[in-house]
């Protein structure tokens, strides 16, 4: 027997974190990664993976206990876990299989990739089913999120043996989609969890894993009062949402008394129109449902001030045209809001807090030292926001092929989770559709947005004559919350100061 004493790793500048979950037992075999135990600070919760495999004789911590690094967790016994670990993570497909039958045809689980912080993501096509051929990067499911649609490619080439999602299901990153059938890419082991304690059942102890406490702090959820359904007590995320349900169904149905955040409006109107006319019903896309209950959320929770101005971007659009030959050579189209999100990229550092969030707690402001700028596409499917990344390290050039190939993707259905997520500013442009000022809505937990109208030709004061110019209409709507008037106005004033001199881009 060889005992290895496991002890809480390099945490970070934390002491004395919470223990709120152990999910292993004495007596349990454990692989190398497995979970052990779940930590909470005040700003997440994290779990502790195991440095080795073996048998568990000893348990040291427990659900309430304090640790630090250092601070031991278990002791397990190491001697012979390789092969035992190994044993318990991967099951044969067939015992009756033959071992060279198994070394030319293996099955390969795969699942849902990296679709960043979305979660619990609807399925809403399905292309492939038991016993297609599939190529690498052929197209297996559809998924759908409140800003796109997104097509999962098949990692691996081979023959569907099993079809496990279908249309409706709800899926995340880590999730089965299918097995494929392959002889030139090694079975992904199945992989089975590692047991967890039988805890009784406390209203001021509810267990969650991570993604779970994740989604309940966003909600603002108190996990002391869902009803847990999962394995062994744990609330599973359709826990939270079925909770977030019946609260408002019992607002809705006047059971309690809405608090100060809800509002009280009349119903709807109902309405048949039909009597005064002729009329035709077209059913709202899922992207646009989903789209108005955003818009219809940040408009109600975000107080709106709305700040307009007009550049005067001659220059730029003389030096833009100027260019045009030069970069179209190259396949590359320069428009003007390549030098709008440049010039956004630019003032936001001067203006920190206009790239910030307000915590959800609303008692704190989060600044962010990235300059990740979001512009609203209209595609067929809906409106939808692609996001230029670090646009203060990129150049005019660099930002156009961005908008280019992000546009492109917008258009053909292709943008990824990565491509819409992480904006810190966004810009809605109108210009080619006409318009000379609009309220544009913040995309929340943005705090501003930049709304641009139609460029047209006007009579401007130089100091001796009026002569005419090229003005850009602009309409900052700011969340009121975070930043004043005052604010507001310094930065408006400052983007359009950059736009009309081109040196204060280059600078």
């Amino acid at each position: 027997m060889s005992i290895k004493i496991v002890k809480v790793p390099n945490i970070g500048d934390y002491d004395n974190v919470d223990v709120i979950e152990v999910n292993v037992a004495v007596g349990d075999v454990i692989a190398k990664e497995d979970s052990l135990i779940t930590l909470e600070t005040d700003k997440a919760s994290m779990e502790v993976p195991s440095p080795v495999a073996g048998k568990i004789t000893t348990l040291t911590v427990k659900v309430g206990d304090k640790v630090s690094q250092g601070t031991a967790i278990m002791e397990v016994d190491v001697d012979g876990s390789s092969d035992q670990a190994a044993a318990t993570k991967s099951q044969p497909q067939s015992t009756s299989q033959a071992p060279a039958a198994a070394a030319a045809s293996q099955i390969v689980d795969v699942e849902v990739p990296d679709i960043g912080d979305y979660d619990s993501v609807d399925v809403i096509e399905v292309f492939v089913k038991v016993g297609d051929k599939i190529a690498e990067e052929d197209s297996l499911i559809t998924l759908e999120t409140d800003k796109a649609s997104m097509e999962v490619p098949s990692p691996i080439a081979g023959k569907v043996v099993e079809v496990v999602t279908k249309v409706g299901d709800k899926v995340s990153q880590g999730s089965l989609i299918l097995k494929v059938e392959t002889g030139t890419r090694a079975a992904v082991p199945a992989l089975v969890s590692s047991s967890v304690n039988e805890y009784d059942v406390d209203n001021s102890n509810a267990h969650a894993s991570p993604a779970v406490r994740k989604i309940a702090r966003i909600l603002n959820v108190d996990l002391s009062k869902v009803k847990a359904t999962g394995r062994k007590g744990r609330v599973t995320k359709e826990d939270c949402y079925n909770y977030i349900k019946y609260a408002i169904t019992k607002v809705q149905t006047g059971k309690v008394t809405a608090s100060g955040s809800g509002l009280d409006l009349l119903d709807d109107p109902v309405v048949d129109f039909s009597k005064f006319g002729e009329i035709e019903t077209q059913p709202l896309s899922r992207i646009n449902k989903i789209s108005a209950k955003n818009l219809h959320r940040n408009w109600v929770k975000i107080p709106h001030v709305t700040f307009y101005d007009a550049a005067d971007v001659t220059d730029l659009e003389e030096f833009r045209n100027a260019k045009k030959a030069f970069t179209e050579k190259d396949g590359i189209k320069i428009t003007p809001l390549s030098f709008l999100v440049k010039a956004a990229a630019v003032a936001l550092q001067e203006f920190p807090k206009i790239n910030s969030s307000l915590s959800n707690d609303g008692e704190n402001l989060i600044i962010k030292k990235y300059y990740n700028i979001g512009f609203a596409a209209d595609t067929p499917a809906g409106l939808i926001v692609p996001v230029i990344k670090d646009a203060n390290k990129k150049g005019i050039i660099e930002i156009s092929k961005d908008i280019m190939e992000l546009a492109s993707k917008a258009r053909d259905g292709k943008l990824g989770a990565k491509d819409m997520t992480g904006a810190t500013f966004t810009i809605s442009s109108l210009g080619v559709l006409g318009t000379t000022s609009f309220t544009p809505v913040i995309n929340m937990p943005e705090v501003a947005i930049m709304g641009v109208s139609k460029t047209a030709v006007k009579p401007v004061w130089n100091g001796k004559d009026f002569v005419p110019r090229t003005m850009l209409p602009l309409s900052l709507s700011t969340d009121h919350r975070v930043i004043d008037g005052a604010l507001a106005a310094k930065f408006l004033t400052r983007y359009c100061q950059i736009l009309s001199d081109l040196r204060e881009i280059i600078m």
